[in-house]
C-alpha cells in the first residue's frame, strides 16, 4: 500500500510554477520528475493506493511492471525536455508541460477505468496548450483541431467505461473482453494511438507546435495509448493487422513531406504500427517488445524531434527545401541527429535494432511470416527517409541563404544525454530488459540477424543514391485524412456555427436593451416618464437610434414642468390610498 501517487508529484510541481520567481521557474521544472523518479523507484510491484467512490472500487494507484515501465521512462524524457527547454522562459508553457506529463503518468499507474478517465482528459487539454503556445495562426487552428478530436476520443472513452461498468458492476482496468463497452473503450485508444484514418491529428497539429513542446508531444500521448492497448486489449488478434497497416502507411506518407517535423510526425505514425502489432500478438515476448520500443521510440524520437526544432531555432525554418549545407554550422545537432536516426532505422547496436528484433522475433514465433517482412519493409522506408533523406537534403545539400544563430547550450546537453541512452542502451540490452513487465531471455546479436538487417540497409542506401535526385523534397501541401475535417468543416462551421452565433448575438442585443431600459428607468423614473410625454431636442440619441433616451447635458437641464408634480402626487396619493385599503 502506498499513500502518494506518483502523478501528483508533477501536477503539484506545475501548480507550484506559478508562485516561483520566473528566473528559478526552469530549475525548479528539473526538480519534480527528479523527485518522482525517485519515488518510482522507491515504489514495488504490488503496491497500490485504493479507496471507495459512489460503491464503485476505485484503484488510483496501481503499481506493476508493465506501468513502472512506463512511469521511468516517462519521468526521464520530462527532466530531459525540461534541460532542452531550459532557456524557455514561457510560464504557462512550463506548467502545461508539467500537467501533461504528470497526467500521462496518472494514465499509466491507474488502476481503475474511472481515475484513467480523469488524466486521459486532463492530458488533452494540456497537450493542447503546447501547440497554441506557438502563437501562430496555423498552430491556432491545428491545436483547436487536434483538441476536438481528443474531446471526441474523450467522450467515446467515458461512454465505454460507464457502460463497462454498469455491465461487470466494476471499474477495474484488467483485459478486456469482447463487447460494445469494449469496443467502445478501444476505438477511444485508438484516436489517441493516431491509428489511421483517425491519425490526423498527430501529423497536422505535432509540426505546428512550439520547438520545445513537440518534444513532450512526441513522447507521451501515443505512448499512454500504447499502454492501455497492452493492458486491456494484449491478444486482440485484429492489432496485429491494425499495426502493420500503421508501420506501412507511416513511411508511405513520409515520402512526400518537405518539412522536418512534419516527416517525422509520420514517423510516429509508423512506430506506433510496431507496438500495436506487438500487443496484437499478445505473447510475453511480444508484449515486452511493445513495451521496450516504446521506451526506445520515446528516446530516440525525441532526439529527432529535439535535432529538427534545433534546426528550426537556429534557422527559423524547417523546411528541407529552405535548408541545406548547415553541416559546417550545426555539426554537432548533426551528429547528434545521427544517432538517432540510427536507432530509429534498427541498425545494428543502437537500441531501435533490439525492440525491433524483439517484435519481428514475437512475430516469426508466432508463424505470421508476412508479418516480418512487411515490418522489415517499413524499417528500409525508415531508413530511407529518417537516415539518408532528411540529413542529406538538411545538412549536406546545395544550400539556401539561412542565417544561424546559436543553440542555448541546454539544447545541446539534453540531446547528448539522450543520444547516450539510446547508445547504452543498444550495446547493452539487458539494462532494458530488467525493467519489461515479463522476464526475458533473448540473444540479441544473432550473427544471423544482423547480416540480414545490413544487407537490407545497404541496399536501401544504393537505391537511394540513384533516385536522389528525384527525392528532392518540393514545397507543396500533402493532403491526408485531415481533408474530412478541414474542407467539410467550413461548411459545417458556416452551416452549424454561423447560425447559432447570431442567434446568441440577438439574444445578447435584446439583453442589453433590457438592461439600459430598467437602468434609465430606475435610475429616475420621474424624469424618464416626462420625457415620454414630452418629448425634445435634449434627446437627440433616441431619435437617431431609436434606443432609450440619453440626455445631453449641453443642451437642457432636467427640470420638473407642473404636469410632472401632478403625476407624482397622483402616484404617491393612489400608494397611500392602497396602503390605507391594506
Amino acid at each position: 500500500m502506498i499513500s502518494f501517487p506518483p502523478a501528483l508529484i508533477l501536477i503539484i510541481g506545475a501548480l507550484l510554477l506559478i508562485i516561483l520567481p520566473r528566473q528559478t521557474r526552469p530549475a525548479a521544472f528539473l526538480v519534480f520528475p527528479a523527485l518522482a523518479f525517485v519515488w518510482l523507484i522507491y515504489l514495488s510491484p504490488g503496491d497500490n493506493l485504493s479507496a471507495t467512490f459512489l460503491n464503485t472500487a476505485l484503484i488510483m494507484t496501481r503499481v506493476d511492471e508493465l506501468s513502472l515501465a512506463f512511469g521511468y521512462i516517462f519521468v526521464i524524457i520530462t527532466f530531459i525536455g525540461g534541460i532542452y527547454a531550459y532557456h524557455n522562459k514561457n510560464t504557462t508553457e512550463q506548467i502545461a508541460t508539467l500537467l501533461y506529463a504528470g497526467s500521462s503518468l496518472g494514465v499509466v499507474f491507474a488502476g481503475d477505468l474511472l481515475t484513467l478517465v480523469i488524466f486521459w482528459e486532463i492530458m488533452a487539454v494540456a497537450s493542447a496548450y503546447l501547440i497554441w503556445a506557438r502563437g501562430t495562426s496555423l498552430a491556432r487552428g491545428a491545436g483547436m483541431r487536434y483538441l476536438m478530436m481528443h474531446l471526441l476520443g474523450g467522450s467515446i472513452l467515458i461512454a465505454g467505461v460507464l457502460l463497462h461498468i454498469s455491465q461487470t458492476g466494476s471499474a477495474v482496468f484488467n483485459p478486456m473482453e469482447a463487447g460494445l463497452s469494449s469496443y467502445l473503450i478501444l476505438l477511444a485508444f485508438c484516436i489517441n494511438a493516431a491509428v489511421p484514418p483517425l491519425h490526423a491529428w498527430l501529423t497536422d497539429a505535432y509540426p505546428e507546435g512550439t520547438i520545445t513542446g513537440t518534444v513532450f508531444l512526441g513522447a507521451f500521448t501515443t505512448k499512454t495509448a500504447v499502454y492501455a492497448l497492452a493492458r486491456g486489449f494484449a491478444g486482440w488478434e485484429m492489432l496485429i493487422w491494425v499495426g502493420i497497416a500503421m508501420a506501412i502507411y507511416g513511411v508511405v506518407f513520409v515520402i512526400p513531406q518537405n518539412d522536418l517535423r512534419r516527416l517525422l510526425s509520420y514517423h510516429i505514425v509508423s512506430q506506433v504500427g510496431y507496438m500495436i502489432a506487438a500487443i496484437g500478438l499478445g505473447s510475453a515476448l511480444a508484449v515486452d517488445g511493445a513495451t521496450a520500443h516504446a521506451i526506445n521510440n520515446i528516446l530516440y524520437k525525441s532526439l529527432l524531434l529535439m535535432a529538427a526544432g534545433a534546426v528550426l531555432f537556429s534557422t527559423g525554418k524547417s523546411t528541407m527545401s529552405e535548408l541545406g549545407g548547415l553541416f559546417k554550422s550545426l555539426p554537432g545537432v548533426f551528429i547528434l541527429y545521427m544517432i538517432a536516426a540510427f536507432a530509429i532505422s534498427g541498425v545494428p547496436f543502437f537500441n531501435g535494432f533490439v525492440s525491433k528484433s524483439l517484435i519481428t522475433s514475437a512475430a516469426a514465433y508466432e508463424g505470421i511470416g508476412l508479418a516480418v517482412i512487411l515490418l522489415n519493409l517499413a524499417a528500409v522506408g525508415t531508413f530511407l527517409s529518417i537516415t539518408l533523406k532528411l540529413p542529406y537534403f538538411t545538412w549536406f545539400a546545395e544550400p539556401h541563404p539561412v542565417e544561424v544563430k546559436k543553440l542555448p547550450v541546454g539544447m545541446y546537453i539534453a540531446m547528448a544525454i539522450t543520444g547516450l541512452i539510446c547508445l547504452i542502451t543498444g550495446l547493452f540490452p539487458q539494462i532494458l530488459f530488467s525493467i519489461l513487465p515479463y522476464p526475458i531471455e533473448y540473444r540479441v546479436f544473432d550473427t544471423g540477424h544482423i547480416i540480414e538487417t545490413v544487407q537490407l540497409l545497404v541496399f536501401a542506401t544504393i537505391g537511394f543514391c540513384l533516385l536522389v535526385k528525384i527525392s528532392k523534397p518540393k514545397a507543396g501541401v500533402v493532403l491526408d485524412f485531415d481533408w474530412f475535417y478541414r474542407r467539410p468543416g467550413k461548411l459545417t462551421y458556416q452551416a452549424l456555427v454561423v447560425p447559432v452565433n447570431k442567434f446568441f448575438g440577438l439574444v445578447e442585443n435584446l439583453s442589453l436593451r433590457a438592461v439600459h431600459y430598467l437602468t434609465a428607468v430606475s435610475i429616475n423614473p420621474v424624469y424618464y416618464l416626462y420625457s415620454k410625454v414630452r418629448w425634445n431636442n435634449g434627446f437627440s440619441a433616441e431619435k437617431k437610434s431609436g434606443l432609450l433616451p440619453v440626455y445631453d447635458p449641453d443642451k437642457q437641464r432636467y427640470t420638473m414642468e407642473p404636469i410632472v408634480i401632478i403625476v407624482v402626487v397622483f402616484i404617491i396619493g393612489l400608494l397611500g390610498w392602497g396602503l390605507i385599503r391594506l
